[in-house]
C-alpha cells in the first residue's frame, strides 16, 4: 500500500477541529451511465448485499445493472432539482453542512460533508479537513437509527480512507441518535408545522422507516429496536399512539423477507377501513430523497388514491430547516466535549 501525505493549505501552529457530515449518496445525474455507476457502487457494498459475491456479482453486472438504471433514472428525474442540477439529498446535505458550519465557525470548528456512495466522496472530504489544519475530526453519519447497512458502512468508508494516510488525525464517530431529545424535538416540530397547514387533521400519521432484510436482524443488527425507540419517543412528544401513528417499513429490494409491516400495502389497505386522510412521516431520513419524494409521494400516494383514499400528505424531513441545524449543533457539540475545551486551551496560549 502506498501511503498519502496531506499537506496543510498554509502552515499554522494552531490545530483545528473538523466535522464530517456523512450521508448515503446520490448519482451525479439522471442518465443511464450516471445511475449505473452509482448503483454499481451501492449494490457492490458487502454491508448492503451480504450474499456470496461469486453468486451476486454476475446477477448485479448482468440483469440488475442492465435493467434497473432506467427505472431508477426515471425516478430521479421526477424529483431532480433542475435549478442546481442535483438531487434533493445533495442539496439538503450541503445546506445542513453550511448551516452547521456557520454555527460552529466562531469556535474555530470546520465543517464539511461527503457521501458514502458517489460524490463528493468521504475520502475527499477527509482530505479537505486535513488540508485546512484539522488534527481532530468527528465523523457524523446522518442516520438516526443504527444499522450496519448505514452507520457502519459510512464509518467503514472513512476508516478505509484513513488507512491510506501517513498523517492520520484523531477520530471520533457520532453515535446513532434514535430518541435523542434534540432529534425528537425537531421531528415533533415538523409534525406540528405541517399539520397547521392542513384544512383537516389526518386520521393517521404513518411513520415509514427504510426497511431491512429480516436475516440481517437475526444476525444481530438492532435497527428495528432503534426504530421502535424513535417512534415511542415521537408518539409521546406529539400525543399520538400506536393506532394513530403506526410504524411501517418501506423500500424492499429482492425476494428476501424484510421487516414488516410493509409501508405500501399497509397504506393501500387503509381506505377500505374508512381511513381516507393520512400523513406520512419518515423519521429514518434527515433529508428528503428518492425514498421519500418519489417512493412515498409519487408511487405510494398514487396507489392510495387509486384505492379511494382522499388525501395523503408528506411531512417533510428535517432538510435545511432551522430545527435541523439546531439538532445537528446539539449532537455535534455534545460529541466534541473534551476536544473543544482542549482546543480552547491551546488557542489561548
Amino acid at each position: 500500500m502506498t501511503f498519502i501525505t496531506i499537506h496543510r493549505d498554509s502552515p499554522t501552529p494552531a490545530p483545528k477541529i473538523g466535522v464530517l457530515l456523512s450521508n448515503l449518496g446520490t448519482p451525479d445525474g439522471t442518465g443511464y451511465a450516471a445511475i449505473r455507476r452509482y448503483l454499481g457502487e451501492f449494490l457492490s457494498d458487502r454491508r448492503i448485499i451480504e450474499a456470496n459475491p461469486l453468486l451476486w456479482k454476475p446477477i448485479l453486472n448482468g440483469v440488475v445493472l442492465t435493467v434497473r438504471p432506467r427505472r431508477t433514472g426515471a425516478a430521479y428525474q421526477r424529483i431532480w432539482h433542475t435549478d442546481r442540477d442535483e438531487s434533493p439529498l445533495r442539496t439538503y446535505t450541503r445546506d445542513q453542512a453550511e448551516g452547521l458550519a456557520a454555527r460552529l465557525a466562531p469556535d474555530g470548528i470546520v465543517v464539511t460533508w461527503g457521501m458514502r456512495y458517489g460524490t463528493p466522496t468521504t475520502e475527499s472530504a477527509l482530505h479537505d479537513l486535513i488540508r485546512q489544519g484539522c488534527d481532530r475530526i468527528l465523523i457524523a453519519p446522518l442516520y438516526p437509527q443504527y444499522s450496519a447497512t448505514t452507520t457502519a458502512t459510512a464509518n467503514d468508508q472513512a476508516f478505509r480512507a484513513l488507512m491510506r494516510l501517513r498523517n492520520q488525525p484523531a477520530i471520533r464517530t457520532l453515535p446513532p441518535f434514535p430518541d435523542h431529545p434534540a432529534y425528537i424535538a425537531a421531528l415533533a416540530s415538523r409534525v406540528r408545522e405541517h399539520l397547521a397547514t392542513l384544512d383537516a387533521p389526518p386520521q393517521k400519521i404513518v411513520a415509514s422507516f427504510h426497511g431491512l432484510p429480516k436475516q440481517y436482524v437475526e444476525k444481530g443488527d438492532h435497527y428495528p429496536v432503534d426504530c421502535e425507540r424513535t417512534i415511542a419517543a415521537l408518539r409521546k412528544a406529539t400525543g399520538y399512539d400506536a393506532d394513530t401513528m403506526p410504524l411501517t417499513y418501506q423500500s424492499r429490494f429482492g425476494p428476501a423477507k424484510w421487516l414488516e409491516p410493509y409501508t405500501a400495502p399497509y397504506i393501500e389497505s387503509l381506505p377500505a377501513q374508512g381511513v381516507t386522510r393520512i400523513a406520512v412521516i419518515m423519521p429514518g431520513f434527515v433529508a428528503d430523497c428518492i425514498e421519500t419524494l418519489d417512493e412515498i409521494w409519487n408511487e405510494v400516494r398514487a396507489d392510495f388514491l387509486k384505492a379511494r383514499g382522499k388525501e395523503l400528505t408528506l411531512i417533510p424531513c428535517l432538510n435545511n430547516a432551522p430545527v435541523a441545524i439546531d439538532m445537528l449543533e446539539t449532537l455535534v457539540r455534545n460529541e466534541l466535549r473534551g476536544w473543544t475545551e482542549d482546543h480552547a486551551t491551546i488557542t489561548d496560549k
